[in-house]
């Protein structure tokens, strides 16, 4: 009995440890996470809706290739806004573009506006967009005239239209009676060099003549005088003499596939021709054409030609003819 006591004793004397209870921290880190997380998109919310300009709807005859929320809009070659939706017209004779421009091309949004689809195209000319056989067709954007007012609903083009007032060199009009083998994009050359390109045809306003507009780089243009003659370059030159038998002469592979121009100056050059002087496109050159060699005092004209690494300055080879 007495151990019994004993060991009841000395078991209530055990001190045992004591819990401590404090107040939990009213805001936790974790919690900080979602918060951030919130903010930031909220800050990529504002900021896309910024870059939102007006919407637009873009009627088309055909919108093959054409995908929403991936087709993008662009002019200059920068984008400039996204296609939305793309659905049929209610008469089913169309497709219905609904697109949203930037807020910096809101400018694109305006009467006179042209939109077309670019797609891989393989001409005569050469090979255009050919980005779009990867990416796909995208629209592209020409705004309409200054001081215009607001529209949002457009017709597209059906091609790409012609700038009449190109910023990219000096144009001349060249008359023909009928046109066999030239088309846009074909080349234009002086002594074998590329110095420009036909930019586009149309017919005089009598119908009598074909006006073949022709650009050519700044560095070519003070080459062309007043009397400075034209002819067509493209195909191959067949000829029978009785002497030297056949001769055949083409101006470059280039030509006889896509049609070509050239064009010489007399030895005795007239003054600087205009931007937008006429002349005649003869069929063919005279031999005397093909001769002529004059002095005529050029700048920036340093011209990369493939063969040639380092390219040709005609200003060295203008020197040379003037010491000779």
């Amino acid at each position: 009995m007495n151990a019994t006591r004993q060991a009841t004793a000395s078991f209530t004397h055990v001190k045992y440890p004591h819990a401590k209870i404090s107040k939990r921290a009213a805001f936790s880190f974790i919690w900080a996470v979602p918060v951030i997380a919130a903010v930031v998109a909220a800050i990529l919310v504002v900021q896309n809706l910024k870059k939102f300009g007006p919407r637009i709807s873009i009627q088309f005859q055909n919108g093959s290739g054409l995908e929403a929320n991936q087709t993008v809009i662009r002019y200059r070659g920068v984008r400039v806004g996204n296609v939305n939706s793309v659905e049929l017209s209610p008469d089913l004779q169309h497709v219905q573009v609904q697109a949203r421009l930037y807020r910096s091309a809101a400018g694109l949004a305006k009467e006179g506006s042209t939109f077309w689809i670019v797609r891989p195209e393989v001409g005569a000319s050469g090979v255009h967009a050919l980005e779009t056989i990867v990416s796909g067709p995208y629209i592209e954007a020409l705004p309409g005239p200054d001081k215009t007012r607001a529209q949002t609903h457009f017709i597209g083009a059906t091609e790409a239209p012609v700038i009449t007032q190109p910023d990219d060199g000096v144009e001349f009009v060249l008359r023909a009676a009928q046109i066999r083998s030239l088309g846009a994009g074909s080349p234009v050359y002086f002594r074998g060099l590329q110095a420009g390109r036909v930019h586009y045809l149309d017919l005089s306003k009598d119908s009598k003549t074909v006006n073949v507009h022709v650009l050519l780089t700044p560095n070519f243009a003070s080459l062309v005088r007043a009397n400075t003659v034209w002819w067509n370059a493209g195909g191959i030159d067949i000829n029978w003499h009785l002497l030297s038998g056949l001769n055949m002469s083409a101006e470059n592979l280039k030509a006889v596939v896509t049609g070509g121009i050239s064009f010489a100056t007399p030895n005795d050059p007239a003054e600087t021709a205009t931007s937008g002087a006429t002349f005649v496109l003869h069929e063919r050159p005279e031999v005397k054409w093909l001769e002529w060699a004059p002095y005529v005092e050029i700048t920036n004209a340093a011209v990369s030609t493939r063969g040639y690494p380092s390219g040709l300055d005609l200003e060295n080879v203008n020197q040379t003819q003037k010491q000779q």
